[in-house]
């Protein structure tokens, strides 16, 4: 009896491994599709297909085409937050609050093209604004502006500078505008130092 129900635990663990690396395979290949072919391209035939799986996997993990597109914004955002609660400095802590807010727009900046594609595909600006990873997002930001000794209302100002590295219209300035990356994350740059008081920089 004890060893049957050993080998039971030993395979529910298995299938729970097996469940999460194949979500992952399906969520990376989504993200290759993304970055080849922009987010239109992101059926779940050819999520499937990339993965090397059947059809009825990817609607097994993810439910529909929203559910996926869902899943891999919160794996972008996991990714970053990671990045800046516990990754080396600037981004990461150890700099000061200045340099790692510096350090974060160009971090978010650097995914923006996958992360703007799929934003789009996935949801509303209003279920964006009200959830949970937005809030962590500006939860950290206000946090910094707050470190900083940066006066005024520091919520609203992390939403003001959040505002500057919207995605949809960091993909309108890069894309039809004509500016680059770099350009725009110097001028985030540029907006932070003009908030923060002189003598947190």
């Amino acid at each position: 009896m004890g060893v049957t129900r050993g080998s039971s635990l030993l395979s529910e663990g298995q299938e729970r491994s097996d469940a999460a690396r194949n979500r992952q395979l399906l969520l990376d290949a989504a993200e290759a599709l993304v970055r080849e072919q922009g987010a239109e391209a992101v059926t779940m035939d050819a999520v499937a297909k990339r993965a090397g799986v059947g059809k009825g996997t990817v609607f097994r993990r993810f439910g529909n085409r929203s559910g996926l597109m869902h899943a891999l914004l919160d794996q972008s955002e996991k990714k970053l937050q990671a990045a800046y609660m516990f990754g080396p400095p600037p981004l990461g802590p150890g700099a000061p609050a200045i340099e790692r807010l510096v350090a974060f727009g160009r971090a978010r900046l650097a995914g923006i093209e996958v992360e703007g594609d799929v934003l789009r595909e996935a949801s509303s600006n209003a279920e964006r604004y009200s959830g949970a990873p937005y809030n962590v997002t500006k939860s950290h930001v206000a946090l910094l502006l707050r470190q900083a000794n940066t006066p005024g209302n520091t919520n609203l100002l992390a939403d003001t500078l959040l505002a500057a590295l919207d995605a949809g219209l960091v993909l309108h300035q890069h894309r039809v505008q004509g500016y680059t990356l770099e350009q725009i994350g110097d001028f985030f740059e540029s907006l932070v130092r003009r908030v923060v008081p002189v003598d947190a920089q």
